[in-house]
């Protein structure tokens, strides 16, 4: 008897345990995340004067600019002008005034 009381009280138990784990939802969201950086191909001649004349004083008057780009970066604007010095490249990137941004 003591065996059939054990065994209904286990199967009981492990029923109770069955619908409660029924009940759980596991909730699973995907986000999609969007690069919010739009980059624009510009003329070199249609950088904002500032950064064309910090571009001809040192130390960046020794590397030639090869292309521009107009940024938008969430709320921010900033140029990025890509230049070259002998084998070496790089980016360069200014606010409408000149200014390095980082």
């Amino acid at each position: 008897m003591k065996k059939l009381i054990l065994s209904a009280a286990i199967l009981a138990f492990a029923g109770f345990t069955t619908v409660q784990a029924g009940e759980i939802k596991n909730k699973i969201e995907l986000v999609s995340v969007q690069d919010s950086v739009v980059k624009t191909p510009i003329k070199l001649e249609e950088l904002p004067k500032p950064i064309a004349d910090i571009l001809k004083t040192e130390p960046y008057a020794t590397w030639t600019p090869t292309a521009a780009f107009s940024v938008k970066d969430g709320d921010k604007l900033y140029f990025q002008v890509d230049v070259k010095k002998e084998e070496k490249v790089g980016s360069l990137k200014f606010d409408k005034d000149g200014k390095p941004v980082e």
